[in-house]
């Protein structure tokens, strides 16, 4: 369970003693009421510290999530609210959170028919009756595509890497002229250019399957789950898009844009470690730490003739010679006249 869950269920179960009148709770008993709570959620044995519920009950007295409880202790020892109507529930809400709620409805509204989010879209609709919600339309417009192939898969493998479960996955490459079975143990999933992928393992490497060329998908119950706790930030921090390599060391990506597109670049870097070489008045020169991948290619060479690779070497003639072909694919272009 994450840590913000188990401060909600110790926040509420400290709220439902401190409001109570007819007991009274001294800081052993609040220990064991949270635990208890604790225990009930998740089914094991969950010990909270003396630390973590005098930290609950300073973090409730401040400002810090909004609830100033106004919470005292009498006879030195017994903790209660001394204003008995008082409870962290019972919190009003101002204009300005209300318009703020408004705003994040209305983003949440744009995933009501995305797969992952259709549970939520009682949440969303209880969310705009409590905040009285106009028939306001989205401002916010996030680029989506509910028809992209493989969508459906999403919960399936959201659960399994939840709940740490093995997969057998039908898989047709575009490459492959047939399917073939993959046992996998899933590790992440990874948006990237309004396409999906699972980051998962085999118990040697680990690589990405795009979820657009999925078949289908079972679990293994009799596999045990091997768990590589990959953390996504570090995992993909030296690439651009999804295709890592375990062997490959980043290089540094140096490549010159011209004045008129260089602004594009600065205000929306290809990568973290962009920085900027020198500027003149033909345009700016850049660099980047990076592997060097397919997504990187496809980036750089979408801004055709605005954008030319100073180095690595390698990676300049490899697009060089990408761009004669395309020149010659023009060159011989033959379009047959319309009737």
């Amino acid at each position: 369970m994450s840590s913000n869950k188990n401060a909600l269920i110790r926040y509420k179960t400290l709220d439902k003693c401190l409001k109570n009148k007819y007991r009274k709770y001294t800081l052993e008993d609040l220990i064991d009421e949270c635990s208890e709570a604790l225990f009930e959620f998740e089914g094991k044995e969950s010990f909270v510290s003396k630390r973590t519920v005098q930290l609950d009950l300073q973090n409730m007295r401040s400002e810090k999530f909004g609830y100033e409880a106004p919470i005292e202790v009498y006879e030195r020892k017994y903790y209660r609210y001394s204003d008995p109507d008082y409870s962290i529930h019972n919190i009003s809400v101002n204009e300005s959170d209300l318009k703020a709620m408004n705003n994040a409805v209305q983003i949440l509204k744009q995933f009501k028919d995305f797969s992952m989010f259709k549970e939520m879209n009682g949440v969303i609709q209880k969310l705009e009756d409590s905040i009285h919600s106009t028939n306001q339309k989205s401002i916010i417009h996030l680029d989506k595509n509910e028809q992209l192939k493989g969508l459906e898969y999403i919960d399936i493998l959201y659960d399994a890497i939840l709940h740490k479960k093995v997969l057998n996955i039908t898989y047709k490459s575009f490459k492959a002229r047939e399917s073939d079975s993959y046992i996998v143990h899933p590790q992440l999933l990874k948006e990237f250019n309004n396409r999906w992928f699972l980051i998962c393992s085999n118990k040697q490497y680990v690589y990405n399957l795009a979820l657009d060329r999925m078949e289908d998908i079972q679990i293994e119950e009799k596999i045990d789950y091997i768990d590589m706790n990959l953390n996504g930030d570090e995992y993909f921090k030296d690439i651009v898009g999804v295709s890592v390599s375990p062997t490959m060391a980043p290089r540094n990506v140096v490549f010159f844009v011209d004045s008129s597109n260089a602004p594009y670049v600065k205000t929306k870097p290809f990568h973290a470690s962009q920085e900027i070489v020198s500027e003149s008045n033909e345009g700016t020169i850049f660099k980047i730490c990076v592997q060097l991948n397919f997504e990187l290619e496809r980036l750089l060479l979408g801004f055709g003739e605005c954008l030319v690779v100073h180095k690595p070497r390698k990676l300049r003639l490899r697009l060089e010679e990408k761009f004669k072909v395309a020149a010659k694919n023009y060159q011989n272009l033959i379009i047959p006249e319309e009737d």
